[in-house]
């Protein structure tokens, strides 16, 4: 299914006026319904957006450990929680990347399930919050291992779409430990890989 066939981009584009092009290219939060709630992940996420997020992250982190910023890991862990909690909504990162860069790329949006990139995003939680942890306790050798790790994950999915949480999301659905109701277009996350590549 093309992203011009994509359901939603077609009840979006009659209900707003937008061309299937035009749709296409619009930031994933523009999706959302009407109503405006703080909390909440957005399903489905574009994935260029969510690629761009994962560079802004490898970004930080370099500059992070380049110059020993260490306050900027407060910065990273913020970014990650806030995108748990409330998608781009409330992550300054998310908002730059689907309401300013995101809709300005010549590229047609590709829509991918929302929770397993919640799920990634809670895994990056998880690093930067140990980071941060390690840092505030004095323990900056540690903070840069967790933020080397979070990192190369971020450049993975940035440069090669390969998004590790994702990976591990789907493992835990085959293990029957994340039910198939949390996400029910997941289940074939594996074949709609390689049929994409």
């Amino acid at each position: 299914m093309s992203v011009t066939d994509h359901p939603i981009a077609n009840n979006d584009a009659k209900a707003t006026g937008f061309t299937r092009q035009q749709e296409a290219n619009r930031p994933i939060a523009a999706h959302a319904p009407r109503s405006y709630r703080l909390f909440g992940f957005p399903d489905p996420v574009s994935e260029t957006s969510a690629r761009l997020v994962a560079g802004g992250v490898v970004t930080m982190v370099v500059v992070a450990l380049a110059f020993e910023w260490r306050w900027l890991t407060a910065v990273i862990a913020y970014g990650f929680v806030a995108r748990v909690l409330t998608g781009p909504k409330a992550s300054p990162l998310g908002l730059l990347v689907t309401r300013v860069i995101a809709p300005r790329l010549p590229v047609a949006t590709r829509f991918v399930p929302g929770p397993p990139k919640r799920f990634a995003q809670g895994v990056g939680a998880v690093f930067s919050l140990t980071a941060l942890a390690l840092t505030l306790t004095g323990h900056w050798g540690g903070a840069q291992v967790a933020l080397g790790l979070l990192a190369t994950a971020a450049f993975l999915e940035a440069a090669f779409r390969l998004c590790l949480g994702c990976t591990g999301f789907a493992l835990l659905m085959r293990a029957g430990i994340i039910p198939d109701e949390v996400c029910e277009r997941c289940g074939d996350l594996w074949g709609a890989r390689a049929r994409a590549a």
